[in-house]
Parts: C-alpha cells; structure tokens; sequence
C-alpha cells in the first residue's frame, strides 16, 4: 500500500494541509503529518495549532512513496530552508517517486530545477518562480511525477488528484460525490 508524507512547517496554510490529510484518509491511503522541527506541534499561518504524527527526525523516507508540501508564505520559506527535506525532493523527483505541492509552495519545485518542461501551477503570485514550467491557470496539474495546484481554493481537488494517482481514479471520484464536491 501508499504511503504519504506531508511536510507541516510553522506558518503552513491550515486547509491546504488538513483538507489533503483528510481527502487521503478517506480514501483509505496512509498519510503521515510530519512537523519539519522537533516539535510534534506546528502553528498554522492563522494561529490554529496543529499537532503532527511524527517530526522530521523520525521519517524513513525509502517507506514513502510521495512527498506533499502545503503553501503558506512562511511556510513555504521554512520548508525550503529545512535542507534534510530539500535533498529528500531531490532525490524522490530523480527517483520517479511523486512530489506535490501547493499555493506558494510549488516555487520550491521551480527554485531546484525541477519543473523545466513541465505543466505546473501555483498561486498567482509566485507564478514567475515556476522556473523553467509551461504555467497553466488549471487548478491542479499532474506532469509525470509533479503534482501542482494554486491555493486554498483547490486544495480539494489537489487532494482528490494525490488521492486518484494513489489509489484509482474510481475510488477518488467516489470521495468527490461522498463529499458533495462539485467542480
């Protein structure tokens, strides 16, 4: 079976990394919320405390099969700036292993290199550090093993594209109508 990290750092977008969480839990996949310090408890970019399963310490990364990084501003800053994590991208992305990210997080993809040639998306404005990327308006972009998606408002169907490469399309489509998610 899958299994999934999601990468929470001080000042992470609340929704765009619970609704991931918890589209995948659904779906029956594994999903472990990582805190990048050693602390299990992160603050979210609107103060909502958030505790996670393990920190950053903790992780086996050869069990993953995906790494998932949520937007934020500040987030994003500090998740960039966690180097252990930054090599763990690298090498899932030359790997093969999926990579997704989320609202200003996908910038991170375009600083390393990593979405030349590829379609990719991100909040508007940090559209310009998707280096090198055919840059769509799309809510998600899936291009081989890069997953992309604008922000707060498709953080549902960023979920349901990470849910439907892992675990089929059908039974994605089937948490969408248990949902009531209507595109």
């Amino acid at each position: 079976m899958s299994k999934i990290a999601i990468f929470l750092a001080n000042g992470f977008e609340e929704i765009e990394g619970l609704t991931v969480v918890d589209i995948c839990r659904r779906c029956g996949l594994t999903i472990d919320m990582v805190s990048i310090t050693e602390e299990k408890q992160v603050m979210g970019s609107h103060k909502i405390p958030v505790t996670a399963d393990m920190t950053l310490s903790q992780v086996n990364f050869e069990e993953y099969d995906c790494l998932v990084l949520p937007g934020g501003g500040q987030g994003t800053k500090n998740l960039e700036a966690c180097e252990p994590l930054m090599q763990q991208i690298d090498a899932f992305y030359a790997s093969g292993k999926y990579i997704a990210a989320i609202c200003a997080a996908p910038s991170i993809f375009g600083h390393r290199g990593i979405l030349k040639g590829k379609r990719a998306c991100a909040y508007p404005c940090f559209e310009d550090h998707l280096e090198g990327a055919a840059v769509t308006a799309g809510p998600v972009e899936v291009d081989g093993n890069v997953i992309t998606s604008r922000g707060m408002g498709t953080s549902i169907p960023f979920g349901l594209a990470i849910a439907g490469v892992f675990c089929g399309q059908d039974k994605a489509d089937a948490c969408a109508h248990a949902i009531v998610f209507q595109p």
